[in-house]
């Protein structure tokens, strides 16, 4: 139930998105969030081609196990395992176990051999491929915002978006936010009054987001894999280049709104991949990813428009979509997270 107290923006994101009765993603009806904004999966059946030729690349790796995962964390309406299942070869499709993890209910007329789960599967029982497309900018995190003295505070909000300034931050998220987004400090002790984001002196008004939450949710999903491949493709930002005033955001009826957590709008903000990230793990743009995967935007020769006009049509919408995907400006420019666990699935993306 939203409520208008005040509150962290982590706690007012998790009761405005995923509130039992009335969330923006878990109410019953509605569009879900195809509805509210357009995701790689939406664009193109290009995607989930890609995703599923990434997955066969796993079963090689893997020495085509007699039980195949593919987990879509974040899984919306189920449109990305629609979409690999129709693109995998039948012996591949016969020996996969796909897993929809979405808080939302199961949607119906879904393919009755996707497990929709409420929740991630259990540490080490599944083997195969996680694929978390724009999943962790919806995992909700605190936000903080520099005070007159340089002081990162806690940003508290109510249900109709007003905000005020709370509690310093300290402990682990002012340890993260030394880490991951401030420049190294001069000295090697680390200090709670320390700005989020220093560029010379502390500033007044400068915001961040805790990425923390994120991190561990990614670990958890990694840990479900008892060997595999785990990909989170999502918008990011590094550290040298963290935005000075953050990303918070929403997002309604496909348009970019003011973020109010009153379950109207999607709540959302860039994610610090590399926070994320385990040893193990590369960091990639979706171009340069689905490049690797054989998708790219090159157009067909000319030459085929005279020959054989409807395949260039064809062609051409295919080459457009795959523009559309790989643009460095847009979609092209998200970060892929992507992590092996066991060597055997270790770099399946090298061009």
């Amino acid at each position: 139930m939203v409520t208008n107290e005040w509150c962290g923006w982590r706690d007012a994101t998790e009761r405005a998105l995923y509130g039992a009765d009335d969330g923006f993603y878990t109410r019953p009806g509605g569009p879900g969030p195809a509805g509210h904004f357009r995701t790689s999966v939406h664009v193109s059946p290009l995607y989930a081609g890609a995703v599923a030729a990434l997955l066969r690349r796993v079963d090689g790796a893997l020495g085509h196990p007699e039980e195949l995962a593919l987990v879509d964390v974040g899984a919306g309406r189920g449109e990305l395992l629609t979409g690999v299942l129709a693109a995998l070869p039948d012996e591949v499709a016969a020996r996969l176990h796909p897993y929809a993890v979405e808080r939302a209910a199961r949607p119906g007329g879904l393919d009755p051999r996707i497990d929709w789960l409420g929740e991630l599967p259990a540490p080490g029982s599944v083997t195969g491929l996680l694929f978390a497309n724009e999943w962790l900018d919806n995992v909700p995190v605190d936000v903080v915002e520099t005070d007159g003295d340089g002081v990162a505070r806690r940003v508290l909000v109510r249900a109709d978006g007003t905000e005020r300034l709370g509690e310093p931050v300290d402990g682990a998220d002012a340890e993260w936010l030394r880490r991951w987004w401030s420049p190294p400090a001069p000295s090697a002790a680390p200090t709670v009054r320390a700005a989020p984001t220093v560029r010379a002196a502390p500033s007044p008004g400068l915001r961040a987001e805790i990425g923390r939450p994120r991190d561990e949710a990614w670990a958890r999903a990694v840990r479900t894999l008892r060997a595999g491949l785990a990909v989170a493709a999502d918008y990011a930002h590094a550290r040298q280049d963290r935005p000075l005033f953050g990303t918070l955001t929403g997002f309604r009826d496909g348009r970019e709104v003011r973020p109010v957590p009153d379950g109207s709008c999607d709540i959302t903000a860039h994610v610090a991949l590399d926070a994320c990230a385990g040893p193990s793990a590369e960091l990639l743009t979706q171009r340069e990813a689905l490049r690797a995967l054989g998708v790219d935007g090159r157009r067909p020769p000319l030459s085929l428009a005279s020959t054989d006009p409807a395949a260039y049509i064809r062609a051409l919408g295919t080459a457009g979509a795959a523009a559309e995907l790989t643009d460095p400006a847009g979609l092209g420019g998200f970060g892929w997270l992507v992590e092996p666990v066991g060597g055997e699935c270790a770099g399946l993306l090298k061009p």
